[in-house]
């Protein structure tokens, strides 16, 4: 089965394939031609999903998943929530958007937080959604060098190392863009 993933994110791509497995032949934004900038208007992770995920199927008619993801901090009311990448500002600059946390944090001792993913599944015009939450805390300062976004100052519960110290494999493993994918090839693979 070919699904094409509604992102030009190569960071997210190459997590997800690690993921799906070698029976879904996933494919980019870049390789159907689609260099367009697929609107985001919703206030919900589920509602960007299904319109990234819509806007490829309508204009592409090509079975497709899209998704959003969102770092909700308990101590700010759930923020930044659906406006994670861009919560330091429109550049989308995850050490700004880092370092806002951290600043907005300096004082607050209840650090817990949650990664959400939110998956939006097109197959032959029917939406089905799937998704993934791991808990855990903000840390003090960033730790580790590899992943993305937030991932430096996100540690989950039960680990010693923030996502950014993990292996691409050892996050794999646990983070709440795999759970959501796991219940999505679960799902592709019954039918």
């Amino acid at each position: 089965m070919e699904l094409v993933f509604a992102t030009n994110n190569v960071n997210k791509l190459k997590e997800i394939q690690a993921s799906i497995g070698s029976g879904i032949i996933l494919k980019s934004l870049s390789d159907i031609l689609c260099f367009d900038d697929i609107p985001e208007t919703s206030d919900t992770l589920e509602g960007n999903a299904r319109q990234k995920a819509e806007y490829i199927y309508s204009k592409y008619g090509v079975n497709c998943f899209a998704d959003d993801t969102g770092l909700e901090i308990e101590a700010l009311n759930g923020e930044p929530g659906v406006y994670s990448a861009r919560f330091a500002g429109p550049q989308r600059n995850a050490e700004d958007n880092m370092e806002k946390v951290l600043e907005l944090l300096s004082t607050e001792t209840n650090r817990n937080a949650r990664f959400r993913t939110v998956i939006s599944l097109i197959i032959d015009g029917k939406e089905y959604q799937f998704d993934g939450i791991v808990e855990g805390i903000i840390l003090n300062e960033k730790k580790g060098a590899e992943g993305f976004g937030y991932d430096p100052i996100f540690q989950p519960i039960e680990h010693n190392k923030s996502f950014a110290e993990m292996s691409l494999s050892e996050k794999n493993k646990i983070s709440h863009r795999a759970r959501a994918i796991q219940k999505l090839v679960e799902f592709l693979k019954k039918g």
